[in-house]
């Protein structure tokens, strides 16, 4: 990424000293339908390091793409995940199955 023109750094610390009052929003239009939007789009949930035991051929699978081999198994992991039914605490999925064995 390009670095910051000191006309640019101007420019921003102008608009960041201004009160949310004293900025013109007349020439944005409002947005008033929501249904395009993309829920999610930039959240990044927090990642947290574990230790996993992984067969040999599905690590040399996921490194023989290059860089970047956890990220690929995480977004599998994910896909894996959403596929089965979406994002499910332990404590969620722990009462569905006690629940389940109850009836």
């Amino acid at each position: 990424m390009k670095r910051l023109s000191k006309e640019q750094k101007r420019d921003i610390a102008a608009i960041a000293a201004k009160k949310d009052e004293d900025i013109d929003f007349s020439d944005v239009p409002a947005v008033v339908d929501w249904s395009g939007a993309e829920i999610g789009k930039f959240y990044r949930p927090p990642k947290k390091p574990v230790t996993m035991r992984l067969d040999a051929d599905v690590l040399e699978w996921l490194k023989a793409y290059g860089k970047g081999y956890q990220t690929k198994a995480n977004l599998l992991l994910r896909h894996a995940m959403v596929s089965a039914g979406g994002k499910r605490s332990s404590r969620v999925a722990a009462r569905g199955r006690r629940d389940h064995h109850a009836k």
